[in-house]
């Protein structure tokens, strides 16, 4: 995790004071259920819980594994040093370390879920209230990059919108698919601890338990999670790319906001550059990057190896840390962004009307013209136009073949831009649909 790009409640969730809590709470839980079940003294349950205000000690943790080259033995030999040696013997009692590992895991992905969820409420919000600012604001819809018909810039907002609705429900159920626990002993058989004590512990997190751990929880499940997160990503960086190009000084239709005090360059005084949209398309390229070794981890050798451990250890605070900053980001960029009606306005009109030919060549074909030749006879006058040769439908108008179906007024009737917005309702409609 870089400080540069973290947000101090999702790099709580990967710190270690967190992680030895949580490692704590299953070991607690876990002697609660044994206790219940008559597998160890309920005296010695009693007794770990005295530790639940302990401040774990990380440097004393450290020291220990450098001697075991264990994590979870070291933390477990801190604890009893914690709680007393005869007092913590029955701690983890028939459980292996990746009973513990895994279920914290999912304990601390289900946390950082809540919160991305939480992230993508405050962008779809703002996401949103732009859209109905912007609901009827007329703009020109390009493709290849290249002017193609009129469309709104809510239009725009609000096909972006959808699409975080739907990675939002996409991480609602990759939250579902990783809110799983596994307290299933050596090669996940349950010979040394009950399944009840694994059912009781996932109780008490908020888990369900693993149907088959293996040992460990199937790495499909984090597959899928990290998956998710590299599409929200491509969904990021697709609204920055947008704003990034019509940022553009030929288009210069909307900006990022710029405050008082802000430099744009070293060298250049003048400049007002897209910076927080280049940098979201970074950060997208990186949670995406995390999505392979993900996919990678599932194939494990039989029932357990660790090489998923050091890619998880790295990928699970890192892409989550870095999709929560850049949705934060995102939210406010758009909260703030700078749009000019007046400069979309202007670059409508850019191509002398050229945007209004798929309607002109559909009304020559209701004339009575074959779709061949009202074709022909629409690019040969589009193409004079963007030639800069003359207005595009003054340039009909003077066309003999075109002249001879259809009068100046009724061709005035095509170049009408209202025509082109008249189902923006209907598609808001679909967006956001009424309460």
């Amino acid at each position: 995790m870089i400080p540069r790009y973290s947000r101090p409640e999702m790099a709580a969730i990967w710190s270690d004071a967190a992680r030895y809590r949580i490692w704590f709470e299953i070991e607690a839980h876990a002697g609660d259920a044994m206790a219940a079940l008559g597998v160890i003294p309920a005296e010695n349950a009693a007794a770990v819980w005295r530790a639940r205000d302990a401040v774990f000690d990380p440097a004393r943790i450290a020291a220990i594994e450098r001697e075991t080259r264990h994590d979870v033995i070291a933390f477990l030999t801190h604890l009893a040093e914690i709680v007393g040696p005869a007092e913590a013997r029955f701690v983890h009692q028939g459980m292996t370390s990746s009973d513990v590992l895994d279920t914290c895991l999912a304990v601390q992905l289900v946390r950082a879920a809540d919160l991305l969820l939480a992230d993508l409420d405050a962008l779809l919000a703002a996401l949103r209230r732009r859209a109905f600012e912007h609901r009827t604001t007329p703009c020109i819809g390009r493709s290849h990059g290249i002017h193609a018909e009129p469309t709104t810039f809510g239009l725009k907002l609000a096909g972006h919108h959808a699409e975080f609705a739907r990675a939002r429900a996409r991480l609602v159920a990759a939250r579902a698919e990783i809110a799983t626990g596994a307290i299933s002993g050596a090669v996940g058989t349950f010979a040394e601890v009950d399944p009840r004590v694994e059912a009781h512990v996932c109780a008490r997190l908020g888990l369900l338990p693993e149907p088959v751990s293996t040992q460990v929880i199937p790495r499909d499940r984090h597959a899928f999670f990290f998956a998710t997160l590299a599409v929200v990503a491509a969904s990021v960086e697709r609204l920055a790319v947008e704003i990034r190009h019509l940022q553009r000084t030929e288009v210069g239709e909307v900006e990022e906001h710029f405050a008082p005090g802000q430099k744009g360059s070293s060298a250049m005084p003048h400049k007002r550059n897209p910076v927080l949209s280049e940098n979201l398309t970074g950060l997208a390229r990186m949670v995406r990057a995390y999505a392979l070794p993900a996919l990678e981890n599932v194939a494990l050798w039989h029932e357990r190896d660790i090489s998923h451990s050091s890619v998880e250890r790295m990928i699970g605070p890192d892409a989550t840390v870095t999709l929560d900053f850049a949705l934060v980001r995102l939210a406010d960029v758009v909260d703030r962004l700078v749009v000019h009606p007046g400069r979309m306005g202007a670059n409508l009109a850019l191509l002398r009307g050229l945007v209004h030919s798929q309607r002109v060549l559909l009304a020559l074909t209701r004339k009575g013209m074959s779709r061949e030749a009202a074709y022909a006879a629409v690019q040969r006058n589009a193409m004079r136009a963007w030639d800069e040769e003359g207005d595009f439908r003054a340039l009909l108008e003077a066309d003999p073949e075109v002249a001879a179906v259809m009068a100046p007024a009724e061709l005035a009737r095509h170049f009408d831009l209202a025509h082109h917005l008249r189902h923006v309702d209907t598609i808001f409609a679909r967006v956001f649909p009424p309460a």
